[in-house]
């Protein structure tokens, strides 16, 4: 750390010169030296800071395109904090930055107050891809390293005295919708190139377009609970509940990467970017130091983050006060940094106007804010804490965010399943429930989906009548006796995102009626839980076959009941991909983590890398028909990696296609053969009862790109102005390649729909 660019190295393994970005996407596609670096920051502040897009990307000349880890693919938060902050720290405050021994944190809080575990609240939403660090990620996750990975982890704590306690965002808040959709739809882009480079060259790409393995911080919650972990579910975003954690129960830190932490007056802020897990060091940022180099208080921070845009206050509003502020309150030291500058000047400015609600009044008159007058207030509020006061804000008006959530509005009227579904979410017990008993809503952000490959519908698809199913036994009690409808906002080719899919909750097949919520979440006895089980596998489909299904070990059981589904529902699925994906579930049981690392790939084949992607979603819908029934399954059966390994699925399926025997897929293990025909006889079963034959289609070493057919076929062509509900599940997805998605108007009135016509069956 030092001069005016300041190095730090990331878990990919490259360097990166925190003048070159905004603050939350550390990584560079290759690696320039201290000049280089310095001539493209010059470029940069030459070119002028409206040059540069909003999310950091690239320069509009070109210089600089940057991968942005912290949105990778599954997960995001809005601007991880005030943008350009954390690099000003690092460039303008040097003192701010402090390396502190983690041990001897630890130590000196056991001193100071005994009794009191050292504990360090976990940001964790900002340190899974620093976490995911397996040489494979393309292929659908290697679930055991990475299980492994975290267990290290929590070891090296646990080693110095240290409690860990993870957050996780639990909820996309709706004032951050509009920006989740920008990042989903160039996230969508990224990934047809990432395919396009598999198609090419048959190999991972390089380290500069890496992405976190579909569902990674879903099952990461999980893999930590069963470490022994806390781990705790947002009912807000994360960043307030983690540093309303750290400051009413005295942590000696939060770990994370997200620079509203420097705002919020809570407990030290760790990076977890500059973390050195074999040491416990990283970087402490002070904020007391900042202030002494903005020139402001701790009781300034809130309006100063409002000032240079947040969450709640937009940068495109503030633009023509930040040129004042250059003019009129121009910095004491000017800096080649345009960002540096507007920092440092609307700091200026703020430490000669009066602490007090009237001056934030003044501010709201001169600021464009539109409409809504209110924004800095607001602004201000959210930085707030329980308990805390600002004197920007009277004591009337403080409306500080709670961490509860009122029933009133929910769409579930009954108080105890609503609490029990709120405990299990904060709990990361359940998946998805409390959203939907609450809010009528789920999201699913991008999975690795080639979207030129017509055979394979998106997985929001092909999971879809699984949901309708799930929506059904939970909501089975709206008002009026009619299902409410779901908002759900699924990435899925064609799918603009403009408005949410409206979907209709479908009452699945259960032998003797559906169960109500009381029954199959309170009810105890052997026939609550065979009830339990029935209704989990009508959510696919399966409920005449439980007492096969019940004779397995519950992970193969579970593992069958997905593989079962998706033969049904994608038609173009073969033989050949049945046999991989048996000889996956069966030929990993005795497989360790070392092992699995040990395995080598001669190339990666596009499909494969879908079907893995496809997989890993449907485990997911899994834990929420588990979740919804009352838990027939334990999660811990439902994981990943117990059932899925990206490199090994990559070889069945290679060898699969390419015709070798039985007994070379199940690696000679004599022992496998049977259970291998029975399950494989037991799925082409299922499968033939619902007129569905699964035919050979070996694919050897070809794949098809499938690039003009997508491009021009009507049927996967949504109209870009309506919403549409989704007719309910009547084989819907099956011959999926000999229909028309057509657009229809009418339904239920909404003004923006759209709606899904489909032939009679």
């Amino acid at each position: 750390m030092g001069g005016g660019l300041w190095w730090e190295g990331n878990c990919r393994g490259r360097m990166t010169c925190i003048d070159c970005m905004p603050t939350g996407w550390p990584l560079l596609p290759q690696v320039y030296s201290r000049g280089e670096c310095a001539t493209h920051c010059r470029e940069r502040d030459q070119i002028g800071l409206q040059n540069w897009d909003s999310y950091g990307e690239k320069c509009v000349s070109g210089h600089l395109p940057v991968v942005r880890s912290s949105d990778c693919c599954e997960f995001w938060r809005s601007a991880m904090g005030v943008r350009g902050l954390q690099g000003f720290v690092a460039r303008a405050c040097p003192g701010a930055c402090q390396t502190v021994d983690l041990r001897e944190m630890a130590e000196k809080h056991r001193i100071d107050h005994p009794g009191c575990p050292a504990v360090i609240v976990v940001d964790a939403m900002s340190c899974v891809s620093r976490w995911y660090t397996p040489e494979f990620w393309v292929c659908g996750g290697q679930w055991r390293e990475y299980l492994a990975i975290l267990e290290d982890f929590i070891n090296a704590f646990k080693a110095a005295g240290i409690k860990l306690v993870f957050y996780f965002d639990g909820v996309v808040e709706e004032t951050k919708r509009d920006e989740w959709i920008k990042r989903r739809m160039k996230n969508t882009q990224e990934t047809a190139r990432l395919f396009q480079y598999i198609k090419n060259y048959r190999q991972q790409p390089g380290k500069e377009m890496f992405v976190l393995p579909s569902a990674l911080p879903t099952f990461t919650r999980y893999a930590l609970k069963s470490l022994g972990q806390k781990t705790v579910c947002t009912l807000q975003e994360a960043d307030f509940e983690v540093a309303a954690y750290g400051l009413q129960n005295n942590c000696i830190g939060i770990l994370g990467q997200d620079s509203d932490y420097l705002i919020y007056d809570t407990c030290p802020y760790l990076s977890i970017e500059n973390l050195r897990l074999d040491r416990l060091v990283t970087v402490m940022y002070s904020r007391e130091v900042l202030c002494r180099v903005l020139g402001i208080s701790l009781t300034h921070l809130p309006l100063f983050a409002c000032l240079l845009g947040n969450d709640i206050v937009p940068e495109s509003m503030l633009e023509g006060f930040w040129n004042k502020c250059l003019i009129n309150s121009p910095p004491r030291i000017s800096s080649r940094n345009g960002r540096t500058n507007i920092l440092m000047s609307v700091a200026n400015y703020i430490s000669k106007i009066p602490c007090s609600y009237s001056s934030l009044k003044r501010l709201e008159e001169i600021l464009p804010l539109g409409s809504d007058k209110t924004l800095l207030c607001r602004g201000v509020n959210s930085y707030l804490l329980p308990g805390q006061r600002s004197p920007w804000i009277p004591p009337n008006e403080i409306n500080c965010q709670t961490l509860s959530l009122q029933q009133q509005s929910a769409l579930c009227q009954d108080k105890e399943i609503f609490q029990l579904a709120k405990e299990q979410h904060i709990q990361s017990e359940n998946y998805s429930i409390f959203n939907i008993l609450c809010h009528g809503e789920i999201d699913c952000s991008n999975s690795l989906e080639d979207d030129y490959d017509t055979e394979i519908p998106g997985q929001a698809l092909i999971y879809r009548p699984a949901r309708q199913h799930i929506y059904s036994i939970l909501l089975e009690s709206g008002k009026g006796g009619t299902c409410p409808l779901v908002k759900e906002w699924f990435v899925y080719f064609g799918n603009p995102l403009k408005q949410p899919d409206l979907i209709q909750p479908v009452q699945p097949s259960v032998p003797g009626g559906t169960p109500n919520l009381k029954t199959l979440w309170l009810a105890k006895g052997p026939d609550v839980e065979k009830q339990r089980y029935s209704t989990f596998l009508a959510c696919f489909h399966l409920q005449d076959e439980m007492e096969e299904l019940q004779a397995l070990e519950a992970p193969v059981a579970g593992f069958c009941c997905l593989v079962a589904y998706l033969m049904m529902q994608v038609s173009s699925l073969s033989l050949e991909d049945l046999n991989a994906f048996l000889a996956l579930i069966l030929c990993l049981k005795g497989k360790s983590a070392a092992q699995l690392t040990g395995l080598q790939l001669a190339q990666v084949e596009s499909r494969a890398v879908h079907l893995g992607a496809v997989l890993i979603r449907g485990l997911t819908t899994l834990l929420m028909a588990n979740s919804a029934c009352g838990f027939p399954f334990r999660m811990d059966d439902l994981m990943p990696w117990g059932v899925f390994d990206g490199k090994l699925f990559q070889e069945k399926y290679q060898k699969a296609h390419q015709g070798c025997s039985v007994e070379e897929l199940l690696e000679g293990n004599e022992s496998l053969y049977t259970p291998f025909q029975n399950l494989k006889s037991f799925i082409c079963k299922v499968c033939m009862a619902k007129n569905r034959t699964i035919h050979s289609r070996p694919r050897g070493n070809g794949f098809n790109t499938g690039r003009e057919q997508r491009d021009f076929n009507p049927r996967f062509q949504q109209q870009p102005h309506r919403s549409h509900i989704v007719s309910p599940y009547h084989n819907q997805m099956r011959e999926f390649t000999q229909r028309h998605l057509q657009s229809q108007g009418g339904g239920s009135g909404h003004p923006h729909e759209r709606k899904y016509h489909l032939p009679p069956q």
